[in-house]
């Protein structure tokens, strides 16, 4: 057969450099929950009520995407409170903040709204429950996070100790004869709170758990849709930023069910060398990241493969939390 004749016919991609077939498994629920939801629309409507600058202390959520799209409309984060002009209102960030925050923007006679997701909230709530009670409290969570600052600080300090992995179980030092109850931040990781819990019931068999779970639905949702989906994938890529707490999370779910991942804030941050040409990836993206970023991240993958898409529901969710009078008398 002639060299002209097997080349009737075919597709001139296909001669070329034919795009590889790319199935990739959607995650949901995935991206924005309903407190970082609600957290920007605090500051949007901050803007809008009293125009800008409005301040926000630390980050509203961890996302650098959300971050720099409310400063170009002219929120100005600050790593302190002291930071902010007296004539200018203040937001404080979906994570939480110690009571000391608050009290400061009283005495200065400062415009102030709080952010604080409501799940976190409950948390402080039951903290000082807790201390009421003359209980101390084992705080299962990550040293030098937001959250775990600002839940610390709704107690006396001394009254709660850090509890960061098993080991620390074994080596906690508590006060004699103190009645005993853990509390844990909303962000963590499923399976290793319950070994951690575990540990403490098994030290301490009079600890008192938290009347429901501390670790937030999106959290927990999250992390059961990677683990629907990672037995498919051969990769996982995470839309996250690296100081998201529930982002870094989903990457750790993902590789301990043996499927490579890697968190990436955005398309430009995909390790092409790394991702190879798997037949099926896994993608999905933390709780501060909006979908926004997932679709372009697909846009990228097309550019590159011949993608299908599929989303892998798990568990639909319709949480939703009132935004502050204030906001919206």
């Amino acid at each position: 057969m002639a060299a002209s004749d097997a080349l009737h016919g075919l597709d001139v991609t296909q001669l070329t450099n034919p795009a590889k077939p790319l199935r990739v498994l959607i995650a949901a629920p995935r991206g924005f929950c309903a407190g970082v939801d609600r957290a920007i629309q605090i500051v949007e409507l901050a803007l809008e009520r009293f125009g800008a600058p409005v301040y926000v202390r630390h980050e509203i959520v961890h996302n650098r995407f959300v971050v720099e799209r409310l400063r170009d409309m002219g929120a100005v984060f600050v790593d302190e409170l002291d930071e902010v002009p007296d004539d200018r209102p203040v937001v404080f960030s979906a994570h939480g903040v110690p009571k000391a925050i608050p009290a400061a923007a009283q005495d200065r006679g400062l415009t102030y709204v709080d952010a604080t997701c409501p799940l976190v909230s409950k948390v402080h709530r039951q903290a000082e429950r807790l201390i009421e009670e003359g209980r101390h409290i084992l705080f299962i969570g990550h040293a030098g996070h937001p959250e775990v600052i600002g839940t610390f600080g709704q107690v006396p300090a001394g009254s709660m100790t850090l509890i960061e992995s098993v080991a620390d179980v074994a080596e906690a030092r508590v006060p004699e004869s103190a009645t005993l109850a853990f509390l844990t931040q909303t962000t963590l990781s499923v399976d290793d709170t319950a070994a951690i819990v575990d540990a403490l019931k098994a030290r301490f068999p009079e600890i008192r758990a938290p009347r429901s779970e501390d670790i937030c639905y999106a959290t927990s949702n999250r992390q059961a849709a990677v683990k629907a989906i990672a037995g498919e994938c051969e990769r996982m890529l995470v839309i996250g930023a690296p100081n998201s707490s529930n982002s870094l999370r989903l990457a750790e779910v993902a590789e301990r069910m043996g499927v490579p991942a890697r968190l990436i804030e955005r398309a430009a941050d995909i390790d092409w060398e790394w991702l190879g040409e798997p037949r099926t990836l896994g993608l999905t993206a933390g709780a501060s990241a909006p979908e926004l970023l997932v679709r372009e991240v697909l846009d990228a993958l097309r550019a590159r493969f011949d993608v299908t898409e599929e989303i892998a529901d798990h568990s639909p969710e319709r949480m939703t939390f009132k935004l502050p009078r204030e906001l919206v008398a």
